[in-house]
């Protein structure tokens, strides 16, 4: 529960954002020292906190003596990010180095000079990346639309940037990976999109097919005995409030196994980005609605009928 959004800030803490703001402003010629921690119990003693602090909402966060780059999926290996990562320091570095000689000439003399005048033009151009809020709020959200920001939320969106010309640009410019390369690992991202979430929608269908619906139907029938049994021997009207509600949830579950199905049959014909596209569009949203009335109808099934770990089994297990 600790994932960034995917708009990439970078979150530099108290003391190193006042440092940036001097270097805009000209020169550093201070820095903010570490705070005390007041815990609030008596017989414990202040405990230093420190000038970065910490955000767990940032993609990019100053954690005191380094930066922590946590966009990184779980599952992912983390040798692509750093491919990246590394590359745009290398980059970063050069543009740097070029601009210095440009304006030193080789004059040791003239370098603090442009160095503060470079780090002025840095911060001024890239400012709009640095954000020390909460990552998750709209207000950040809309805020960093206002900064231009990209906020790539979907896998197919973000794969783009891999293929986006300046980035096969960069990459080839440092021999790190030729454009054939970048396009080729393009492809492989798309095709491994699609195949993890045609397993991830077969899944969901066999799931809800053989176990879900199976045990929709027994709790189903047990509760139309149970009626019938009543009114047969009181003659008084039963209360149907649970029956009705799980049929109206069997027949919503019943036309989400059929439409996943139906999505799940539709091919692009060998169009890799159509394929994704479809995916993405439509196989996800029918997925999402199956699992919505899955979940609906988990909390009316008692345990004993419920074929799955429960919600509450996994979370209190013992």
């Amino acid at each position: 529960n600790e994932a960034p959004p995917a708009i990439i800030s970078i979150f530099l803490g108290e003391q190193l954002t006042d440092i940036f703001e001097q270097f805009e402003q000209g020169r550093a010629t201070s820095s903010k020292s570490m705070g005390t921690l007041t815990v609030g119990v008596d017989t414990l003693p202040p405990l230093p906190k420190h000038a970065g602090d910490r955000n767990r909402t940032s993609p990019f966060a100053f954690t005191g003596n380094k930066f922590e780059f946590r966009a990184v999926g779980a599952s992912q290996s983390i040798a692509g990010p750093l491919v990246a990562l590394n590359t745009i320091v290398a980059e970063s570095l050069d543009h740097i180095a070029t601009e210095l000689e440009k304006a030193t000439g080789g004059d040791a003399a003239k370098l603090p000079g442009a160095v503060e005048k470079l780090l002025q033009q840095i911060v001024a151009q890239h400012k709009a990346v640095i954000f020390n809020g909460n990552g998750y709020a709209q207000e950040w959200h809309d805020e960093a639309k206002k900064r231009g920001l990209p906020n790539l939320k979907a896998t197919p969106e973000a794969l783009d940037a891999l293929v986006a010309p300046k980035n096969i640009a960069l990459f080839e410019r440092y021999g790190v990976l030729s454009e054939r390369e970048l396009r080729s690992r393009y492809d492989i991202y798309m095709e491994r999109y699609c195949k993890d979430i045609n397993t991830e929608a077969a899944s969901a269908l066999q799931i809800a097919k053989t176990m879900i619906l199976p045990a929709a139907y027994r709790f189903q029938g047990e509760l139309v005995d149970t009626a019938t049994k009543l009114k047969s021997l009181t003659g008084a009207p039963v209360h149907m409030g649970t029956l009705e509600k799980l049929t109206k949830l069997v027949g919503h579950l019943e036309g989400r196994i059929d439409a996943l199905e139906a999505t799940l049959g539709h091919h692009a014909g060998g169009d890799l980005r159509g394929e994704v596209k479809h995916f993405h569009d439509d196989v996800i949203p029918a997925m999402t609605a199956l699992r919505e009335t899955a979940d609906q109808i988990e909390v009316i099934i008692p345990d004993d009928l419920w074929p799955l770990p429960t919600y509450r089994e996994m979370l209190f297990i013992k």
